[in-house]
């Protein structure tokens, strides 16, 4: 393969006598009624195409039945692996929770919902080996109200014009991904939102493939205003920290050098008024200079102190590992 990744599909489906070729991490909230349907669906697929795999369930302070029939998932299937939390913390630190458990070569997520359909797990394993270490799923006909849709459209859309990432479904619940992609980032708040952002950050490629996809039959939909705008506030965290954690003068100080220089024209200008004897004193141009001068030294300054406090973050790392490479040196003779 061209980038180097390993085939998945040619792989024995036992990796060792330990290791699953597969984990499942299937994050839920007040799914009680799903999940007696979802858990024969994947176990059919699991029968049928032979693939030794364990179930990581993780319960996102669920209050229905869900922590019942999970324990009962649990008793009776030993791929059963079962997450409780005791409040709802959000779907970023249940999927992270999730991949701290998972042990398989491969890692799947997928809602509980039963609007992804556990039958696209095999095709997202085939997919992977067209070169990619991530794969995301595409709602491409999505059986949901309009209410749901459009926002999605609209924010997928600018998600992946500012990114340049060019999937359709930044959000899909049914990802595949291999280990190692996992490992590389920390999520929090919603950031699960921008999985796919975060993995090319690190240097791995993102694929996407079309699934299907159904409309719900059991409980209600998650999905709020509140989610889309809290959505594209991280969207800007999200490229911020992808963009210009590495050097945010290059954010910060074009904007500082924008404003400053802006209102040092407009100033600078007035001035020349002031001689001719021109008053300036009340006219609103000259605040509104004061004003662009201050905000431009204020973000010039706020990118200086990023690059100190990035310096000295890349500073305490570089001595952390020089301490790590003199425990490991062997005692001089």
């Amino acid at each position: 393969m061209e980038d180097g990744s390993l085939p998945v599909e040619s792989e024995r489906r036992v990796v060792d006598g330990d290791t699953p070729f597969v984990s499942i991490v299937i994050p839920l909230w007040n799914e009680d009624e799903s999940l007696p349907h979802l858990k024969p669906a994947i176990d059919e697929v699991l029968e049928r195409e032979a693939l030794d795999a364990e179930l990581i369930f993780v319960n996102d302070g669920s209050r229905d039945g869900s922590f019942d029939q999970l324990e009962q998932f649990k008793a009776e299937d030993p791929r059963v692996h079962v997450i409780h939390f005791r409040r709802n913390q959000g779907k970023s630190a249940a999927l992270s929770a999730g991949f701290e458990e998972a042990r398989g070569r491969l890692v799947v997520t997928m809602d509980a919902d039963l609007q992804d359909d556990p039958n696209e797990i095999p095709n997202l394993i085939k997919r992977l080996d067209d070169g990619y270490d991530m794969v995301s799923g595409w709602k491409k006909k999505r059986h949901d109200p309009i209410s749901k849709t459009l926002p999605s459209k609209f924010f997928n859309g600018v998600a992946r014009m500012t990114s340049g990432i060019k999937i359709h479904d930044f959000n899909c619940g049914l990802k595949i991904y291999r280990r190692e992609v996992v490992e590389t980032f920390e999520l929090y708040g919603e950031l699960h939102r921008f999985i796919p952002i975060l993995a090319k950050s690190q240097g791995f490629t993102v694929g996407e493939l079309a699934v299907q996809h159904h409309p719900r039959r059991w409980g209600k939909t998650k999905f709020g205003l509140s989610r889309f705008l809290h959505g594209f506030l991280d969207l800007l965290t999200v490229l911020f920290l992808v963009k210009y954690a590495a050097r945010p003068m290059h954010l910060f100080g074009a904007f500082g050098l924008v404003s400053g220089f802006v209102g040092f024209g407009i100033l600078a200008l007035l001035t020349i008024q002031w001689y001719m004897g021109q008053p300036i004193g009340d006219r609103p141009l000259f605040f509104l200079g004061i004003l662009l001068l201050i905000v431009g030294v204020q973000f010039f300054s706020m990118g200086l102190l990023g690059e100190q406090i990035n310096h000295m973050r890349q500073k305490t790392e570089r001595i952390e590992r020089l301490k790590r490479q003199t425990r490991q040196l062997p005692p001089a003779e």
